[in-house]
């Protein structure tokens, strides 16, 4: 009697649990009447920008679309959203972008991107993006005002060039990985190079048996971000500094331990 007691009260439970989720759907969530009566380019309803920011970024996004035909459009949001009420609003199709800035999530940024842009800026474009200017640490350095002009800024600049296959730039989360990936790279080229057999100075068999370790960690991860997101030479000879460094000591670091041992026999 206690337990069917138990079970009728903990189904009574959930029925009045489902009962207010059903009578009082949160509305807020999806709501046109959050949209502006007049038209406007930018829709800050988390407040993310300022005043002054809202007006010049607003200015900036239909010149833009008046010189170049494509529309860019941005959304922030945190407790209430238009939902698919924007689409309508701003006429969104192929050759329009939606950013979407949502404290709420781990990423700052979203994006409903048009058809037409996949032609210009590939889909790993778009997540690279994302997080590069969305993610947490950039927002919590930068602000969320300034993930949001850049975004926009990067998006422009790729449109005017024609186009980008990554995003430009190299920022310094991405910098140390390469000169990270590089260092490794050159101590795993140096340790394989260095001969085990008297009569010679280069291990060749060796270093060829571990080129695609060390090739990759050094060309594919250490240089080719750097090439194809900046002009800059600096970093491509500081990697390439670096792997020849590392190679070396790692050499010179082989021979001590082998011709160590080679001693004590």
């Amino acid at each position: 009697m206690q337990i069917q007691s138990k079970l009728k009260c903990l189904t009574g439970f959930l029925f009045l649990i489902l009962s207010l989720m059903v009578c009082n759907p949160a509305h807020a969530y999806d709501n046109p009447d959050l949209l502006p009566d007049d038209q406007t380019n930018v829709i800050d309803l988390a407040r993310v920008l300022s005043n002054q920011q809202r007006t010049k970024l607003d200015n900036s996004l239909m010149e833009y679309e008046k010189s170049t035909g494509w529309k860019l459009r941005v959304l922030t949001q945190y407790d209430r959203t238009p939902g698919l009420a924007v689409r309508d609003y701003w006429d969104l199709d192929e050759r329009s972008v939606l950013l979407i800035a949502d404290p709420r999530g781990g990423n700052l940024l979203n994006f409903n991107v048009g058809d037409a842009f996949f032609a210009l800026m590939p889909r790993l474009f778009w997540v690279e993006l994302q997080t590069r200017y969305g993610n947490q640490y950039y927002v919590r350095e930068n602000g969320e005002d300034n993930s949001v002009l850049a975004t926009i800024q990067t998006i422009e600049g790729c449109l005017d060039r024609g186009g980008c296959q990554v995003v430009p730039g190299l920022p310094k989360e991405q910098s140390i990985w390469t000169l990270t990936t590089s260092i490794l790279g050159g101590l795993i080229a140096g340790f394989a190079a260095f001969p085990r057999k008297e009569g010679k100075q280069i291990a060749w068999g060796w270093l060829l048996l571990f080129s695609p370790l060390w090739v990759m960690l050094f060309g594919i991860f250490g240089i080719a971000p750097v090439v194809t997101r900046t002009s800059e030479i600096l970093p491509l000879v500081r990697n390439s500094f670096s792997f020849a460094s590392s190679s070396i000591i790692a050499y010179l670091f082989a021979k001590f331990i082998f011709q160590g041992n080679n001693n004590e026999d």
